[in-house]
């Protein structure tokens, strides 16, 4: 097999395998009501699992980063393992809750499951395929790596229409006016992932004429590769990651609800699939158009500023509060959830490859599992940092004496909180213009096409 064939089949597929299965976390808000409804517990309660997720995701990468610079095979199957494990025990406790109402056992069971467990699977899985794209194309890093994260993204895009599918056509009976598909969905995709993230871990290998270095001195080690720049540059990718990802997460893991507010409940799905498309054309995008760039610091700087403009833009017209029954404002607070989306996935694929600018390829999968840590503490702060503003301001309506607003959804009143998320963009607008101030003044400029391979 020429280099031609095997980067695609050694390097660019494997990776696709398993991020097209891993990405799949992000189709959580398709079925967290319904699982909360079915075990009997309350949205903020299950909401937890995403946010383990997220966090043991991160954590996972940082610690099994020298793993994965060691044996991408061991860490592609420790990842095929425990994300199929998790999302079948997930399953399990959905299903131990639908029949034991309001059991702690059941909601415990979940957390772990699809938080701890498949949470490790998340970040080894995601993890493992970084490195060896980026040796197989050394000329296009941007590409390889957009394309690896695009399947993560794209992931929402094919499997939310699917698991909004199997949420009905498997249901038999119902629990809470949910039905028990909700847990079938779960046992029959965890054969199917880990079949997929098999074949990826099967078929994933390095360059053969890439010779990883054997031994490392003191001068060699992760801290050391780190202070051959000031340490300021390092914390400041790391902090502009950590706050782009937090608040891609505060809109992401709400975007169902924010759809509802601005009156498009009917097209939840559609939407849904539409955003992921965006989310997976900013990670290929962004990443690729960064190789053309002689700083990939530069594409930072993009997402940040269209970000802003467009917060600023619907946070000064009140376009989710406002933005039922106003074509303009409706369109307009689409486009932040699209354009959110796009720089959610493009920060992504262009933080190893801008590592590989600043430090180089040796340490590349340690030092970016280290950088992952950022996605572990965002999965902690973004959502429920939505969930808290949102609470607030529902709890200060109510204690005005004032209530929510209802829509109907699926032949059911439900209500909706548009004001605690339009107060949720003051929030997000000013982390934004922090990490566009990151990435100007503390970031250090680098020359690509000069940095150390």
């Amino acid at each position: 097999m020429d280099n031609k064939a095997s980067k695609w089949v050694r390097g660019a597929i494997p990776a696709l395998l398993l991020h097209c299965s891993i990405g799949t976390v992000y189709c959580w808000s398709i079925f967290s009501q319904e699982i909360a409804n079915y075990i009997g517990w309350s949205k903020g309660a299950t909401e937890w699992a995403f946010s383990l997720a997220i966090f043991f995701l991160g954590m996972s990468a940082a610690f099994m980063g020298n793993i994965v610079e060691k044996n991408i095979h061991k860490s592609s199957l420790i990842a095929a393992i425990t994300f199929a494990l998790g999302m079948a025990g997930t399953g399990f406790f959905i299903w131990y809750g639908g029949n034991h109402q309001h059991s702690v056992l059941a909601l415990v069971g979940i957390l772990v499951c699809y938080g701890f467990i498949m949470g490790i699977g998340l970040g080894t899985g995601y993890l493992s395929p970084f490195k060896t794209l980026m040796l197989w194309f050394k000329d296009q890093k941007g590409l390889a790596t957009g394309l690896a994260v695009a399947g993560f993204g794209a992931a929402k895009a094919i499997a939310s229409p699917i698991m909004t599918s199997m949420l009905t056509g498997l249901t038999v009976n119902k629990i809470n006016n949910v039905g028990d598909g909700v847990y079938k969905m779960f046992l029959v995709l965890a054969a199917v992932y880990f079949v997929m993230m098999f074949v990826g871990h099967l078929l994933l290998a390095k360059p053969s004429d890439w010779v990883e270095p054997q031994t490392k001195s003191k001068d060699e080690g992760i801290l050391a590769t780190l202070k051959r720049e000031p340490l300021t540059s390092y914390i400041g990718i790391w902090l502009m990651f950590y706050l782009n990802i937090t608040c891609g997460l505060a809109f992401i893991s709400q975007e169902k609800m924010i759809v509802k507010c601005i009156g498009l409940a009917g097209s939840v799905g559609i939407i849904s699939t539409i955003s992921a498309i965006f989310n997976a054309a900013g990670r290929l995008g962004f990443s690729a158009w960064a190789d053309k760039m002689k700083d990939r610091n530069t594409i930072y700087k993009l997402i940040f500023i269209l970000s802003i403009v467009f917060t600023a833009a619907v946070m000064l017209t009140g376009g989710i509060k406002n933005g039922a029954g106003n074509i303009v404002l409706t369109i307009l607070v689409l486009a932040l959830i699209f354009v959110v989306n796009a720089g959610y996935g493009g920060g992504f694929s262009n933080v190893p490859t801008l590592l590989s600018d600043h430090y180089g390829m040796g340490s590349i999968s340690a030092i970016h599992g280290i950088t992952l840590s950022a996605w572990a503490f965002a999965g902690l702060t973004g959502n429920q940092m939505v969930n808290a503003i949102v609470k607030a301001v529902e709890n200060k309506i109510t204690a005005e004496g004032g209530s929510l607003p209802q829509i109907l959804y699926h032949g059911e009143m439900q209500a909706v909180n548009p004001v605690g998320y339009q107060t949720v963009l003051y929030v997000t607008l000013a982390l934004y213009v922090v990490s566009l101030c990151l990435s100007l003044f503390l970031v250090k400029p680098i020359n690509k096409d000069k940095a150390s391979a």
